[in-house]
């Protein structure tokens, strides 16, 4: 399994090239994706994540005493 990682790892940037897109270098007008995501993803995550939040905070506020109904 290992016996030319030297030979592997020297020709690999001969053949970068090879692995590049046929569509050529990223350009700027293309969305862009953190994490494979659209912003309307990202947004629904953070939304979801606010609401966890908000409700772990008034639980602990419930439990502490420092909320009463």
């Amino acid at each position: 399994m290992f016996d030319n990682l030297r030979e592997d790892a020297a020709s690999g940037y001969e053949e970068q090239g090879k692995y590049q897109s046929a569509s050529g270098p990223i350009s700027g007008g293309r969305q862009k994706r953190v994490l494979g995501m659209t912003s309307f993803q990202r947004f629904i995550i953070a939304f979801m994540l606010m609401l966890a939040v908000c409700m772990i905070g008034t639980m602990v506020m419930f439990v502490t005493g420092k909320m009463g109904i």
